[in-house]
């Protein structure tokens, strides 16, 4: 029987950041993200954490002479960061609508949408509770429907986000930052 890694699991929620497009990345797993680059800010709470998803398509090449496929041809590729954010903030919302006008006012704080073609693209960052994992997600945009379901009682208000990544110029979409020999 093959033994596993205990130590590689990766448990818990983790922590979301935020920066603009040109923010300078880290480079280890221990430096604060604030201190890597002030435009790193933390996103708060989540209702579950986040995903990340990866969908790599593809189609078989046929010819007339095989049965089997002689070929695989990669036709596309998609990947997103999904979370439900938390706490009901003009910030958040600024975030889940890819920018808009936050103005501050006696007691009062108003967020305005971005003029439909005035959307941002950001950049997000997952680190894990443990401090052994950190992804960076070079040029993320968010898309799809924004949910905030308002119930009875104990259920939170929630901004839904679904985020979907493009290929940044001279740069990877993603990068994971692993912690090592333990995460090898």
């Amino acid at each position: 029987m093959a033994r596993g890694k205990p130590r590689a699991l990766s448990l818990g929620p983790g922590y979301l950041y935020l920066a603009t497009l040109g923010a300078a990345e880290p480079m280890d797993l221990t430096t604060p993200w604030a201190a890597v680059d002030p435009a790193w800010t933390g996103l708060g709470y989540t209702n579950e954490g986040s995903e990340f998803t990866y969908e790599l398509s593809s189609e078989p090449v046929e010819v007339a002479e095989e049965l089997d496929p002689i070929a695989i041809a990669l036709t596309g590729r998609n990947m997103g960061l999904n979370f439900a954010l938390a706490e009901v903030t003009a910030t958040n919302l600024r975030v889940a609508m890819n920018g808009g006008t936050i103005t501050i006012g006696a007691g009062v704080v108003t967020f305005e949408p971005p003029e439909l073609g005035q959307e941002t693209n950001v950049k997000l960052g997952f680190e894990s509770e443990d401090h052994s994992e950190r992804w960076i997600y070079r040029q993320c945009l968010s898309q799809g429907q924004i949910g905030i379901p308002r119930r009875k009682g104990a259920e939170k208000a929630l901004i839904n986000c679904e985020f979907l990544m493009t290929k940044p110029e001279g740069l990877t979409p993603f990068k994971a930052m692993l912690e090592h020999p333990r995460r090898a």
